[in-house]
Parts: C-alpha cells; sequence; structure tokens
C-alpha cells in the first residue's frame, strides 16, 4: 500500500525486453536505506517487486500484465520515474490509500497556467467515470492529487509548484501518456452497487429479482437513517 506522496525521482540504467516482459534496472536520486528483496516500490504508480538490490540501484519486474495495463512498456535506458517505497505502519498517510494497482492509461490534454500552481486537464477511458469525483483522490504516475473538476472522460487537477518540482510531472505535455488509479474506496462502492449485498449467505444481484444493494431499507436496518 502506498500514499501517492514522491519520495523521489529513479532513473532507469538497463531495460531488459523478454516479449512482452520487462525488468528494469533503477537507480533512485537518493538511496534508499535498508532495502530488502521482495519489497514493493511504486514506479510511475505501478508497485513492482524489488529482485535484487545493490547500494546504488536495484532490479524489478514487469509481468506482460502489468506492461499491458500501464506505459512501463514505453519506457527506455535513461528514462525517469517517480518512486514510493511502500507505506509502512505509523506513517503519516500524507495523500491517499493507493495500492499500486494501475486501472488505465489517462493522457494529458492541456496544461493551464495557474498563479504558481498548474491545472492539468486529461482524459480517461469512460468506462471508469463512475470512480473519479470532484474532489476525490486519483493517482497520477504514482501522485496523489485532488480532483478538481471532472466528466464522463475528462478531469482536472491542480499541481502545486512543490509536486512540480519533485516529480517526472515537470515533463507532462498535452498528448503525454500517464498510468492512473482509481480511489480504492470508490471501487468497492461500485463493487456493492452492482453486485447487491450479501444476505444470509446469498448475494442479491441488482437489476435481479431480489432488493438492490443500497436502499432506503438497507439503510434504515443499519443505523444510517
Amino acid at each position: 500500500m502506498f500514499t501517492g506522496i514522491i519520495q523521489c525521482i529513479g532513473v532507469l540504467t538497463d531495460v531488459a525486453r523478454h516479449g512482452e516482459e520487462r525488468r528494469f534496472t533503477v537507480r533512485p536520486a537518493q538511496p534508499f536505506d535498508a532495502m530488502r528483496d521482495g519489497e514493493s516500490i511504486a514506479h510511475n504508480g505501478v508497485c513492482l517487486s524489488v529482485e535484487s538490490h545493490s547500494p546504488r540501484d536495484y532490479t524489478v519486474y514487469a509481468s506482460a500484465e502489468t506492461v499491458a495495463r500501464s506505459t512501463l512498456g514505453s519506457l527506455s535506458i535513461g528514462d525517469e520515474v517517480n518512486l514510493e517505497r511502500a507505506l509502512a505502519l505509523g506513517d503519516r498517510l500524507g495523500g491517499h490509500l493507493v495500492s499500486g494497482h494501475v486501472d488505465c492509461v489517462a493522457h494529458v490534454r492541456r496544461l493551464i497556467p495557474a498563479g504558481s500552481s498548474l491545472k492539468v486537464e486529461l482524459t480517461y477511458p469512460a468506462a471508469y467515470a463512475p470512480e473519479v469525483i470532484r474532489k476525490g483522490s486519483v493517482c497520477l504516475d504514482g501522485i496523489s492529487l485532488t480532483i478538481n473538476d471532472c466528466g464522463r472522460d475528462t478531469l482536472q487537477v491542480n499541481v502545486i509548484p512543490d509536486t512540480q518540482r519533485r516529480t517526472t510531472m515537470v515533463r507532462w505535455r498535452p498528448g503525454t501518456a500517464v498510468n492512473m488509479e482509481t480511489d480504492i474506496i470508490g471501487k468497492y462502492v461500485r463493487r456493492l452497487s452492482q453486485c447487491g449485498m450479501v444476505r444470509n449467505g446469498d448475494m442479491t444481484a441488482s437489476g435481479g429479482s431480489g432488493s438492490p444493494a443500497i436502499s432506503h431499507e438497507f439503510l434504515r436496518q443499519n443505523g444510517f437513517l
């Protein structure tokens, strides 16, 4: 689990291609203390496990599924990625809960200066619209951001100066592809509303012959009304 607060930028010193799979060697801009083989690190928002490491760099593997659902397949030697190590219990949760499992790829449409901040408009697959809400959270290339506004297949975020300086978004341009992870809470709410609720061990499907997942009666019985 991650928070979307980028710790540093890493440079790819090697990219090994095995069909649709990738193996990356990454050199962080600052050393990661007490790194262990097997630990999880988010790379542009994609959770990958450390296979091996040295004092200066480490190696991670990306499966064909991970490559297909993210922008990792387009990375080359010398490219930079946003890095975040996994959240430790007791750490401050500065962003929002991020799983590191990318949902889709979004594309930058416009960058609009707003004082010292920068408003970024992006397009994304409309299938994920129910998980994107105004003033909710979204993770873009591993960066936790608040959604200013959104439409059926568009969203806008405001990026403060410090985030611009500390991440790879300083290189975003119209057309740039970025990894997008929607809010994990929104995913569960959407799933519950689609599949119904469990009652006496049975799943009642929305639109079926049983009661819908969320109703006034359900809310009343569970103390919400």
